[in-house]
């Protein structure tokens, strides 16, 4: 599907106020109401637009703690690939996974309840022999920057 301006500012304005009315975000674009409209429904049929999200503050929520974890799996066999894969995707805590290229296999960022949390996913990972060869944790301190919109330029 090809973008033109108007679907890149329904998306950049989108990504900032993900529950702006359609009438709001109709003005703001430069659109009517009804044809504004149309654009989102064809971008997220598109399967351009996926989800639209809330994020927390999740100091305010409770005591979380965040750890981006590098795996690297015993084998690289596709079945033992999607075996790990969907193991990994039956764990609620684990918020974002990636397949990754260079030391490591995978990419994955956990965010549990206490400061044992990501190491007590880990351990239950480690458990179930789902073919890790190792591991190595990065729990986060601070977030100095977290960067929510995607750089589309203009």
């Amino acid at each position: 599907m090809k973008l033109d301006r108007i679907d890149l500012k329904i998306i950049r304005r989108l990504q900032n106020e993900g529950r702006i009315s359609n009438v709001q975000l109709a003005d703001a674009v430069g659109l009517s109401a009804s044809p504004c409209l149309s654009r989102v429904k064809r971008l997220e049929a598109a399967g351009i637009i996926i989800r639209y999200e809330t994020q927390f503050d999740l100091a305010k929520l409770g005591n979380f703690v965040t750890a981006y974890v590098q795996v690297r799996l015993k084998s690289h066999r596709r079945e033992d690939a999607q075996r790990f894969e969907k193991a990994v995707a039956r764990i609620s805590e684990v918020v974002e996974f990636y397949m990754v290229n260079g030391q490591f296999d995978y990419l994955m960022k956990i965010v549990a309840i206490g400061y044992d949390g990501p190491a007590r996913i880990l351990e239950e990972m480690w458990q179930a022999d789902l073919g890790i060869q190792s591991y190595s944790v990065l729990v986060v301190s601070s977030t100095p920057i977290s960067q929510q919109t995607l750089p589309l330029g203009d």
